[in-house]
C-alpha cells in the first residue's frame, strides 16, 4: 500500500464519521418536526421486523407534526406500537388512514440534556476520526519500517494526515455549534 493509497483510504474513512455524525444529529429530536426522528424506528410487520421508513410515507406538514401515511392500513396498530416502544417520548394518534405525531415544543431543561446528548455523541465521533488517524499513521510508519519510504517522506505523510483528522475534528465540531444552536432555539 502506498502513502497516497492510505491517505485516500483515511479520508473517505472519516467522510464516513462525518455523515454518520450527521445521521445521528439528525435523529435528535428538536423542537422542530423532522422526519428523520423516525428513522431508527423498527415495526415487527407480520413477524419481521421493518424499518418504518420502509412501510410508509412520513411528512410534516406543519412544523410541529408528523403524518405517518402507510401503505397497508393493517399496519397501522404495529406502528402505532412501535412508536410507543420508542424512546421517542411521542404519542401517536391513529385515526384509522394515517397516523399524527404531535410534537410538544421542549422546556429548557429537556433542551440542556439534548445538547448534553449532541456533545456526548460528537466526541464519540471525533474519537473515531482519531482511531483512523491512528491506522493511517501505523500503516505509514510499518511503511518506513520496511525501508518503502524515508523518513522525511513519513514525516510529510504523518503531517499531512494531522492535517485531515484537524480538518474532519473542525466539520464535527461545527455540526455540534449548528445542531446546540438548533437545539436551544426557542
Amino acid at each position: 500500500m502506498t502513502t497516497s493509497e492510505i491517505l485516500k483510504e483515511g479520508e473517505s474513512r472519516m467522510q464516513g464519521v462525518i455523515a454518520a455524525t450527521k445521521k445521528s444529529f439528525a435523529a435528535v429530536r428538536t423542537g422542530r418536526a423532522n422526519p428523520a426522528l423516525l428513522d431508527r424506528i423498527v415495526v415487527s410487520y407480520y413477524g419481521t421486523p421493518t424499518p418504518l421508513t420502509q412501510m410508509a410515507g412520513i411528512s410534516a406538514p406543519e412544523p410541529r407534526l408528523l403524518v405517518i401515511s402507510p401503505w397497508d392500513k393493517n399496519s397501522l396498530k404495529d406502528i402505532e406500537r412501535a412508536i410507543l416502544a420508542s424512546d421517542l417520548g411521542l404519542t401517536p394518534t391513529n385515526d384509522g388512514s394515517v397516523i399524527r405525531l404531535a410534537i410538544p415544543p421542549l422546556t429548557e431543561e429537556r433542551r440542556r440534556d439534548l445538547v448534553k446528548v449532541v456533545r456526548k455523541d460528537a466526541e464519540e465521533h471525533r474519537v473515531a476520526v482519531r482511531n483512523i488517524r491512528r491506522d493511517m499513521n501505523d500503516a505509514v510508519k510499518k511503511l518506513e519500517k520496511n525501508g518503502e519510504i524515508s523518513e522525511d517522506e513519513s514525516r510529510r505523510v504523518q503531517s499531512e494526515i494531522q492535517e485531515l483528522t484537524n480538518k474532519y475534528i473542525a466539520e464535527i465540531d461545527n455540526l455540534l455549534e449548528l445542531k446546540e444552536k438548533e437545539i436551544m432555539e426557542v
